[in-house]
């Protein structure tokens, strides 16, 4: 497997952001994450965007990160928000989405990000047990697009130098 920085707006980050958004549409009955997301939000150094890639050239996972500062949404000053971690379903158990975090929190630390935070959901038992399983803690407030719903669960992992 070959992992990769490519752009959001990438054909191939596309086609997977488009699995992803099915995905949690099936988990939760809605319409998937209605989070606001563009290419410049992961543009380095204010973020980065990666896709993994099979032996034949098949895109299988994707992750990024963006910069977050203080915001009514209840992010603060360093933060590093992870955003559409995914892997395709036959790519599951080969520890691709452990590689794409490890990387994705590399970065955001030699960009000067000082915590990583995400929001997960109740129906993402697989993502709750990675970030958990990486160090993650639940986070001391909520934040984020969906912080005021039952079913969304914050996350954070403080990015030391």
């Amino acid at each position: 497997m070959q992992i990769r920085p490519v752009p959001y707006d990438h054909p191939d980050a596309v086609k997977l952001n488009d699995q992803v958004q099915l995905e949690y549409a099936e988990r939760y009955g809605d319409d998937g994450d209605m989070t606001p997301l563009d290419a410049p939000m992961f543009t380095p150094p204010r973020g980065l965007y990666l896709l993994a890639y099979d032996e034949r050239e098949r895109p299988v996972a994707t992750g990024g990160w963006r910069r977050q500062d203080t915001s009514e949404e209840g992010y603060t000053d360093g933060d590093a928000e992870l955003k559409r971690m995914y892997v395709v379903r036959e790519a599951r158990g080969l520890g691709l989405a452990r590689r794409i975090l490890a990387l994705l929190e590399e970065d955001a630390r030699e960009a000067g990000r000082t915590r990583m935070v995400l929001e997960t959901g109740t129906m993402q038992p697989e993502a709750v047990a990675l970030y958990l399983s990486s160090g993650y803690t639940p986070a001391p407030a909520k934040f984020g697009l969906y912080r005021e719903y039952d079913t969304s669960l914050c996350y954070v992992k403080p990015l030391h130098h």
